[in-house]
């Protein structure tokens, strides 16, 4: 028996996510800042003596997270069957194919791994020099707290919705996905540098992008993360993915970890550990 095994990473989107999707990135261009992160989807392929095909896919993150765990299954599985060399645009196309309205940012981060900094013209992807110094990592990945909210949403329907606005010209959308844009091009400077008041400003704007595009896409968490906003433990916010429920990103304040984490578990959320995932997309056989 033949078995090829494959693993890809989720990821956290830091700022810029709904530009990657068309038709924004063949009208205006797209731009994203992620993180891959290591929870992983898996997919197995098994070849028998016989020949008969098995395939096999899971994932350590539940469907409709905000993780883009749907991208990462989909980049293992394509990597299993038709081999890595591209198998984060084989993943996006066989999304396509299946009708499900996306961006090619999850499929990216699953592929490769680590920080990326990603500009979308058309259908191409456009890799950005990025590589923000250890300082930053340690102190984003020290006081960025991701909490499932555990509030099923399918980021298919909510990008429906909304791409059904930019359609008919709706002022506020296009006016927050270009603050949203411009957001990610903050946070990069900002990861780049150690500048971490751009990137409390970054998540600020992207936060006022997406409720611009639609307020009920952070109504699910506000509950919960106003009181932490109010009392200062939460310097910055975002959800993550396509928001309307899944997880959330919570920038603790300055030794304000415990009462976030507090906070969430009160509210019977599930506090994520996460760390980096700098190896990307793994593939091995035997």
């Amino acid at each position: 028996m033949k078995r090829i095994d494959a693993r890809a990473p989720v990821r956290l989107d830091l700022a810029g996510g709904w530009t990657d999707v068309p038709p924004y990135t063949h009208e205006m261009g797209g731009e994203v800042v992620n993180v891959a992160i290591n929870i992983h989807a898996h997919a197995s392929l098994e070849i028998d003596d016989d020949g008969k095909l098995s395939v096999n896919y899971r994932c350590d993150a539940p469907i409709g997270s905000g993780l883009g765990t749907t991208g990462a299954i989909n980049v293992a599985l394509m990597a299993a069957i038709h081999g890595s060399d591209d198998a984060e645009e084989v993943a996006y196309q066989f999304e396509a194919l299946l009708g499900n309205t996306g961006g090619r940012q999850d499929q990216w981060a699953a592929k490769y791994g680590g920080f990326n900094h990603l500009m979308f013209i058309g259908d191409a992807v456009e890799e950005m020099p990025f590589d923000p110094p250890r300082s930053v990592r340690f102190w984003l990945q020290k006081h960025l707290i991701v909490a499932n909210s555990k509030i099923p949403h399918v980021s298919g329907e909510l990008h429906d919705t909304i791409w059904q606005k930019y359609a008919d010209k709706d002022e506020a959308v296009i006016n927050g996905l270009m603050s949203i844009r411009l957001a990610a091009r903050k946070m990069a400077q900002g990861l780049d540098q150690d500048r971490r008041d751009l990137i409390v400003e970054a998540f600020h704007e992207v936060c006022e992008g997406v409720d611009s595009l639609d307020t009920s896409l952070h109504e699910p968490f506000r509950e919960v993360v106003n009181p932490m906003v109010a009392n200062r433990d939460v310097a910055a916010w975002k959800a993550l993915g396509a928001g309307g429920g899944g997880c959330v990103a919570l920038l603790a304040g300055s030794g304000r970890q415990d009462a976030v984490i507090a906070a969430c578990k009160s509210a019977g959320w599930d506090v994520l550990e996460w760390d980096y995932d700098e190896e990307g997309l793994v593939v091995t056989a035997s």
